[in-house]
């Protein structure tokens, strides 16, 4: 035993003398900054590679010496970033000068790294001039004489003349020659940049390359490429933006020419990877008012090599609650009909919902246009007509109707599927026009949505819903245009369609209906937040009003940060007016809105 213990012994002395163990590295990172500001100084240690390097806690002496080398440029551009030009930079590892050592002798191992930067005085900009520029060109107020001599500002309004040129047509501006003198007894900068715009250009032909089953004239169709039109780089992002909606490309890649064609015309080259055909998939939410939804899709891309889209889904819902629910649906859509921002869509429908003794059947068929006026505003039109049959145990009650939709939405959310900011707006009118014994009329619906900031980790978001059906009753108005309130996309902590009206031979949906929800969002960290929230709901009918027909829903929730959206879990209790049924628990993908 004892002669083990002195092989053990012996082994780990030999295998520390030859260095079979690495040893520890950069015990210490010391920055010397004599003269620099807080903000100077701050901006250098993030800088510095090495400091990232014991940050981090790597030990590798070769890694080390390979980000000590690297800091001297890093830490120059910080210094110029700031408008310090005769700034001295020194990085000793263990008392050696680290680019005196060559990069395949690093030592075996580093103790300590002395950063030391004299950053000398401010530079001020002494001239800064920068031409020619296109017409109203803004330049950044920094780059202007008597400024900090920042190398960003020089950067900056070299950016921006550039840009400006394009966008006025000229596609091929460039930096032609600068001159930057700095005076270093003065500790001023003069800096003259001289821009080459090049001629006014036209677009020229978009071609096509890659991957793509997409029909050449479609695709030409889809982009809207208007060739002989000034060029602007706008245009070409639009065209993109067009391909990429359609939803059948995995890559949209626009590359100009380098150069001019004939007659100034730039030919652009559009690379397309077609995503697969066909895909399936499938989800699941589930809340104790409404119980399991489980639902599945089916969708084929480039139907007829058009870039057409069909989808056949179904769904299950509420399994386990009240009413059941079963919908199987058809969607078509065809993009770049009669514009390159008008979409055809073609809708069929079949619904069931069953309580009881009571069911509704539903079937629908829908015709629409939708068109993008900008990436914010879009509208749709379309023809519905719709068919009910309303089972009560003792008949039927029959209801169809055809109706023209009108809808315009405004979406200026900074993220659609976790907006911190911006405002959500849509309207809708569905004039409607029943045969037999169903009503006429129009139904009007607008749903409003803020989202406003405090801080870093703080978000209020607000929402407001109204619906109005006028011309037709309770008693008459198609079924699926009457309002309940219940539910989680409503009022939380309440059943599924909880409230309607009452008081007839069964429960009916109103005529009038008023939402409003407030959340407050708390990020704890970077995937996982917190929601304390208050829904309330109220469902009139307009012409014989219950009055005190409201209820409300609060609680509080949790969100998991995804790349499809939040994972959200709520859980609601009854807050006011119409009693509910304890608490309810909400589980989905997304937040409530």
């Amino acid at each position: 035993m004892l002669l083990k213990r002195g092989f053990t012994l012996a082994f780990v002395m030999i295998a520390l003398a030859f260095g079979a163990f690495p040893a520890r590295a950069l015990e210490q990172v010391e920055f010397r900054l004599p003269g620099a500001s807080e903000t100077l100084a701050e901006a250098l240690k993030s800088a510095s590679l090495t400091e990232a390097a014991r940050r981090e806690g790597r030990q590798d002496a070769q890694d080390v010496l390979a980000a000590a080398r690297s800091d001297y440029a890093r830490l120059l551009a910080a210094l110029y970033a700031q408008g310090y030009y005769s700034g001295v930079i020194s990085i000793r590892i263990d008392g050696r000068e680290a680019a005196g050592i060559a990069p395949l002798s690093a030592p075996a191992r580093i103790r300590e790294v002395v950063i030391s930067v004299q950053p000398g005085p401010q530079f001020r900009f002494g001239r800064a001039e920068i031409g020619p520029l296109a017409k109203d060109t803004p330049l950044p107020d920094g780059f202007a004489p008597g400024a900090v001599a920042a190398s960003g500002e020089m950067s900056g309004a070299l950016e921006r003349a550039i840009r400006d040129w394009r966008e006025a047509g000229h596609a091929k501006a460039a930096l032609a020659r600068q001159s930057l003198v700095a005076d270093h007894p003065r500790a001023r900068l003069d800096a003259r940049i001289e821009l080459a715009p090049g001629p006014l250009a036209h677009l020229g032909q978009l071609r096509f390359a890659g991957q793509t089953s997409v029909r050449p004239g479609r695709l030409a169709a889809i982009a809207g490429f208007r060739s002989g039109r000034i060029y602007s780089p706008e245009e070409v992002r639009k065209s993109a933006d067009r391909l990429r909606r359609t939803g059948v490309f995995q890559a949209v890649s626009m590359v100009e020419e380098e150069s001019l064609g004939p007659g100034n015309t730039l030919d652009v080259t559009a690379t397309l990877v077609d995503l697969p055909p066909r895909r399936i998939g499938g989800g699941m939410e589930f809340t104790t008012d409404e119980g399991l939804t489980l639902s599945g899709f089916w969708l084929h891309r480039n139907l007829f090599g058009g870039a057409e889209r069909l989808r056949v889904e179904g769904k299950i819902a509420r399994i386990g609650g009240a009413p059941l629910g079963l919908e199987f649906g058809l969607n078509y859509d065809r993009p770049a009909t009669f514009t390159p921002d008008t979409d055809l869509n073609l809708t069929a429908q079949a619904l069931r919902l069953s309580d009881g003794g009571v069911a509704l059947n539903i079937g629908r068929v829908q015709a629409g246009l939708s068109h993008r006026f900008s990436e914010r505003l879009t509208a749709s039109a379309g023809v519905k007509y719709t068919f009910a049959r309303l089972d009560t145990g003792g008949g039927g009650l029959f209801f169809q109707h055809l109706a023209t939709p009108l809808a315009v939405t405004w979406d200026g959310r900074d993220d659609r599927l976790d907006p911190r900011r911006g405002v959500y707006l849509q309207a809708e009118a569905s004039p409607f026009l029943g045969f037999d014994t169903t009503g006429s009329g129009v139904r009007l619906t607008g749903d409003a949505r803020a989202y406003r900031p405090l801080g870093e980790r703080l978000v209020f978001a607000g929402r407001l819903q109204g619906g109005l059906v006028l011309g037709a009753d309770t008693s008459n108005a198609p079924r699926d245009y009457l309002f309940w309130s219940g539910g989680g996309g409503s009022v939380r902590g309440h059943p599924y369609q909880s409230l309607g009206i009452t008081g007839g031979m069964f429960p009916t949906g109103g005529t009038l209906y008023l939402g409003a929800s407030i959340e407050a969002r708390v990020k704890i960290t970077e995937t996982i937040g917190a929601v304390a929230f208050y829904d309330f709901g109220l469902v009139e009918d307009i012409a014989a009003p219950i009055g005190n027909n409201w209820h409300g829903g609060a609680g509080l929730g949790l969100r998991y940060a995804t790349g499809i959206g939040a994972i959200r879990l709520d859980l609601g209790l009854p807050a006011g007016g119409k009693p509910g049924n304890g608490v309810q628990i909400y589980l989905g993908i997304g937040q409530a809105f």
